[in-house]
C-alpha cells in the first residue's frame, strides 16, 4: 500500500510592490497562509517563494541586495525583517493607532466604516488594540443616525 502525501493548496497571494498603499503586515499574513497552506519546510524555498511574490520597488531592491550577496536572505525570519526596515514607513504602528483613534464614520456607509477600522486594527500587531477601546472608537464616531441611536440602545457589554 501506497502512503499518499498530504495535498497542498496553492493560494495565490498580492505582490508587495513597496509602495505607501501596500500593507507590509498583511502582505506578511498572506505569505505565512500561502506558505503553510503550499507545505513549503525548507527555508531557501520559502524565500525564493516570497521572492517571487514581490514587484516594483520591492523587487528590484530584493534583486540588487542578491546580486551583490547571494546569501543576503539566510532564511524566511532574515528576509521579512529587511524588508520590513526597508519598505516599513517609520512608526507606523504608531501613525495607524492615531488614524484608528480619531477616525469618524463621515459621509461613508456603516460598512465601509467599520471596515476602515478592521484596516487600521490590522496594521496594530505589537501591542493590538484591546475590544472595549474598538467598540468605543467605532461608537464614538459614527455619524449621528438611526444607527447610532440604535446601537447606544444596546446593551454592548
Amino acid at each position: 500500500m501506497h502512503s499518499r502525501r498530504p495535498e497542498t493548496l496553492k493560494i495565490d497571494i498580492s505582490k508587495y510592490r513597496g509602495v505607501e498603499e501596500d500593507s507590509l503586515l498583511r502582505w506578511f499574513v498572506e505569505l505565512d497562509d500561502a506558505i503553510r497552506a503550499r507545505r513549503i519546510d525548507d527555508g531557501d524555498t520559502q524565500v525564493a517563494f516570497a521572492q517571487s511574490n514581490l514587484a516594483g520597488r520591492a523587487k528590484t531592491w530584493a534583486l540588487g541586495l542578491k546580486l551583490h550577496d547571494p546569501y543576503a536572505f539566510g532564511s524566511l525570519k532574515v528576509f521579512k525583517s529587511r524588508l520590513r526596515q526597508t519598505f516599513e514607513p517609520p512608526r507606523a504602528e504608531f501613525r495607524a493607532r492615531t488614524e484608528l483613534l480619531k477616525l469618524k464614520q463621515g459621509k461613508r456607509d456603516v460598512y465601509a466604516y467599520a471596515q476602515n477600522i478592521r484596516n487600521l486594527t490590522s496594521c496594530i500587531s505589537s501591542n493590538p488594540v484591546d475590544e472595549h477601546t474598538l467598540v468605543s472608537v467605532f461608537m464614538q464616531g459614527l455619524a449621528d443616525g438611526p444607527v447610532k441611536t440604535h446601537l447606544f440602545r444596546l446593551d454592548l457589554d
